[in-house]
């Protein structure tokens, strides 16, 4: 059988073609194909071959400005998840999260009678890089005890996470002034740090259902009446986290605070 040996297939210029070395082709100038079979592995070095996809699984195929890479999908923009505490606990970080908005309100403060009632949770609200954070502890704050006239309700307490942001708790009515309604707590070390709604003072007989307790970061507290005894008391489930407790007619009994929240969205990226 005839063999032929060549090094090289050259155009009429001598210009482009074909050079053969060591069980290889190499095209000089540019190489047109209609179709193009492979069996085999493709490499080299260009800005236009897909990298290899071993070991890249849950990844997507995007580019740097210059080269085309295997890029991991929690780079995506937008909220991945949200996670809510209105007891202790631990945060512990999801895969793929590299950013959280932290929200912690404090719990509200309680009320008395006379529509003497509780001042609000403070608020605050932080944005944080947990790109190398495991975990954090999480605490929220329980609210003041109503009590009757003339005695000073419960004063709520803090809620925090971790050393990131805090918010302290509402004052209780008749606390710091008798007669007055509790002041609001305050954030702290968040972006965005706000004060609680403040509690309503000492009202009459001709006031009674139109009084309401510190408002929070989060609404209102719990429903007043003209006639009911102990209406808001009964209620006192009946309002938003972190507001204060609602007074009651008379000498009646005033409504505790609301617990504080913790409220943290996840962010990919």
């Amino acid at each position: 059988m005839a063999q032929l040996n060549i090094g090289a297939i050259k155009d009429l210029g001598g210009i482009g073609g074909f050079t053969f070395s060591s069980g290889g082709i190499t095209a000089n100038g540019n190489l047109t194909v209609t179709d193009l079979v492979v069996d085999g592995n493709i490499s080299g070095s260009s800005n236009y071959l897909i990298p290899n996809p071993s070991g890249n699984n849950q990844k997507y195929l995007g580019t740097n400005g210059s080269n085309l890479q295997w890029t991991e999908l929690s780079i995506a923009a937008g909220v991945r998840s949200m996670q809510v505490w209105t007891s202790n606990g631990t945060w512990s970080r999801p895969s793929g999260v590299k950013t959280i908005m932290v929200t912690v309100t404090g719990a509200g403060g309680g009320g008395s009678g006379f529509q003497e009632s509780g001042g609000a949770g403070g608020t605050s609200q932080r944005q944080v890089d947990v790109t190398n954070v495991s975990s954090v502890s999480v605490t929220v704050g329980n609210p003041g005890g109503g009590t009757n006239y003339s005695g000073c309700g419960g004063n709520g307490n803090s809620s925090s996470f971790g050393g990131y942001c805090s918010a302290s708790g509402g004052y209780g009515a008749n606390c710091r002034q008798q007669h007055s309604g509790g002041i609001g707590g305050n954030g702290s070390g968040g972006s965005l740090n706000v004060y609680g709604g403040g509690g309503g003072g000492h009202g009459s007989h001709y006031s009674y259902g139109n009084h309401h307790a510190g408002t929070s970061y989060w609404g209102g507290s719990q429903p007043s009446s003209h006639g009911q005894s102990n209406y808001a008391h009964r209620h006192q489930s009946h309002a938003a986290w972190g507001a204060g407790g609602n007074g009651a007619q008379h000498g009646n009994r005033g409504a505790r605070g609301r617990e504080g929240v913790v409220v943290v969205h996840e962010f990919r990226g």
